[in-house]
């Protein structure tokens, strides 16, 4: 073939660059965002100790000279409940698994449950290597108590390699990465050397409030919440954004705004600072709380708040 039709053919430097697509998986609360987010060094996906926080399939691109990988954080599978939001992120975390290289699944230091084999009987059939990560070893008094867990799971299906980490702290972080280095094959880099995810600052700033507001909040409301913004204005000097919090009650609503507004005020300042640290300007923020009754289990309703696939 002539030289250069074939260097026509072949994106430049595609010979030497590595990319792949890594899929994070596991039931609700494994530490999947915290992970992800540790191995890009920088806060893409929110983050809280309650379940579920992860809603949506988001992307993580970290990118270091000729290798780049595209990490996906999924919503944690769960048994599936009635509600079309249930029905969303299962599907959404299912969906991840497919044209990927490789799935890291998580599991915990040393419980399995129930919800642990829905997500093994989708990683079985994924058609790519799969790493079982153990997450939150440094919660472990007796680091003897982990082989017991390990070989159980192992026997459940065949692991291209195991690993127990502390996603919060970084144990074994680094020898995780090495492991995902070694399954990204050869190609030219999807993504430009400065992007580092797939969503837009809209995006951003919603599931911002949204962490604001599961970590401010009881255990209630954040299932029942959802963030949509209505203004995002920047003039280059002030950032002005203008946000709605939707919940399903009017109960949810007063617990929001808490005792004179004063809850309502903590979780505005959190995320504008948040929001400035990201943007690296000042911020005007807006927050209002809104009762949409049954959002999360309205299909129309979901889509029009952005929870549709291959958005």
């Amino acid at each position: 073939m002539n030289e250069e039709f074939a260097s026509w053919l072949t994106p430049e430097g595609s010979d030497d660059q590595r990319c792949g697509f890594v899929a994070i998986v596991g039931r609700p609360n494994m530490g999947k965002s915290t992970l992800m987010n540790y191995m890009l060094g920088q806060k893409i996906s929110i983050t809280s100790k309650k379940p579920q926080t992860t809603r949506h399939q988001i992307l993580g691109i970290k990118t270091e000279g000729d290798l780049q990988i595209v990490f996906v954080d999924t919503p944690g599978l769960h048994k599936e409940q009635d509600k079309a939001l249930n029905r969303y992120m299962n599907k959404a975390a299912s969906e991840a698994l497919r044209g990927v290289d490789l799935v890291l699944f998580m599991v915990d230091r040393t419980a399995w449950t129930e919800e642990d084999d829905i997500v093994l009987g989708k990683v079985q059939h994924a058609p790519c290597p799969v790493i079982l990560v153990v997450n939150k070893v440094d919660q472990l008094e007796d680091k003897n108590s982990l082989l017991p867990q390990i070989a159980h799971v192992s026997e459940k299906m065949k692991f291209a390699d195991i690993i127990p980490i502390s996603a919060k702290n970084g144990t074994n972080v680094v020898q995780l990465e090495n492991l995902i280095n070694q399954y990204m094959p050869q190609s030219a880099h999807h993504y430009p050397e400065d992007q580092i995810t797939d969503k837009s600052s809209r995006f951003m700033v919603a599931e911002i409030v949204r962490e604001k507001l599961m970590r401010n909040v009881g255990d209630e409301v954040p299932y029942g919440a959802t963030v949509e913004i209505e203004e995002f204005i920047n003039d280059g000097r002030l950032l002005t954004i203008s946000a709605l919090v939707l919940v399903e009650r009017e109960g949810q609503k007063k617990i929001i705004i808490g005792e004179k507004g004063e809850r309502m005020k903590t979780i505005g300042r959190d995320a504008r600072k948040d929001i400035e640290a990201l943007f690296e300007t000042k911020v005007m923020l807006n927050l209002w709380v809104k009762v949409r009754r049954g959002w999360s289990d309205d299909e129309r309703a979901l889509k029009s708040l952005g929870y549709q696939h291959g958005e």
